[in-house]
């Protein structure tokens, strides 16, 4: 009996509990329970939207073979609808109607007066750069002194791995606000241009053709459009030539700059073209006689 009783004790405490009432929305009280059940209905649809992104989506858009990129996106805009609709139904659940804008505006402007403008403006930031584009996932990117590949828009910030395999996070309003140098939007292929000084002595005609067998022999080197050779200018102890190769990716743009650099040294070895040192002239004048004058016996005195 004892043990009945402490369980009906405690059972008429649990039921008090999930029925007090912590404050009202739209003449709604909002309890202990129902907030309880709006936490665990949130939490199931958000494991549903992955669930539904990992073994769904994804698996059907690589069948179709769709670009990374849009993929992505495609994953991302279903994930925040999904969230979207589940957040609506959680409300509706605890009896809170949010049908009416005029609700979503006061909360939304609730949020904001708590200090939110800076995530609201990331989250937003986010859609435009999802839905317009200007970046996407895969895309080499420089933002302040920064390069590095995006590999993740989220809803608050986007992920950039650099070079040295970093992860720097960049909130998304900075890529709408800032300027951003895209290395891939549109067109991935990219111009790559090596300046090489030459001595005066040099055949120009075989330095041009020596330059231009390092483009064509280098397996990364595009034909189309080809590969070009200019005498750029004239410098103090050499011709200032500018050798531009377009290459596919600008993946390993560091790479393979220094790889052309390297073929290039080696091709004008074989070739006996010289790349010269620094010069400088130096003329030294004769200086001008200076006139002899005998001091006067007066000054020796």
């Amino acid at each position: 009996m004892d043990i009945a009783a402490k369980i009906s004790e405690l059972w008429n405490y649990l039921s008090h509990l999930s029925s007090y009432k912590i404050f009202e929305i739209n003449n709604t009280p909002i309890t202990v329970f129902s907030v309880a059940m709006f936490v665990v209905f949130f939490i199931g649809v958000f494991i549903f939207s992955r669930i539904l992104n990992r073994l769904i989506l994804r698996n059907i858009l690589i069948k179709f073979d769709i670009e990374r990129s849009i993929r992505y996106n495609m994953v991302r805009i279903s994930h925040y609808i999904v969230m979207l609709i589940g957040t609506i139904l959680a409300f509706q659940f605890i009896g809170i109607d949010l049908s009416g804008l005029a609700v979503i505006a006061g909360l939304l402007s609730v949020g904001i007066g708590f200090g939110l403008q800076n995530i609201t403006s990331n989250f937003i930031s986010g859609i435009i750069l999802l839905f317009e584009r200007p970046i996407k996932v895969g895309d080499r990117v420089t933002i302040g002194d920064v390069i590095g590949d995006v590999i993740a828009i989220n809803m608050r910030s986007t992920a950039v791995q650099t070079l040295s395999n970093i992860t720097i996070i960049v909130p998304n309003s900075e890529f709408i606000s800032q300027k951003v140098t895209n290395w891939s939007h549109g067109d991935p292929k990219i111009r790559v241009d090596v300046e090489i000084g030459v001595s005066y002595n040099s055949d120009l005609d075989k330095v041009i053709e020596a330059l231009h067998e390092v483009a064509r022999e280098h397996p990364e080197s595009l034909s189309r459009p080809s590969p070009d050779v200019l005498l750029a200018g004239f410098g103090d102890s050499a011709w200032n030539m500018l050798l531009r190769i377009w290459v596919a990716s600008p993946e390993n743009y560091y790479r393979f700059r220094s790889q052309i650099n390297c073929d290039i040294v080696r091709k004008f070895r074989e070739r006996n073209i010289e790349i010269p040192f620094p010069q400088r002239d130096l003329h030294i004048r004769t200086p001008l006689p200076v006139p002899f004058r005998p001091e006067s016996p007066a000054s020796l005195s």
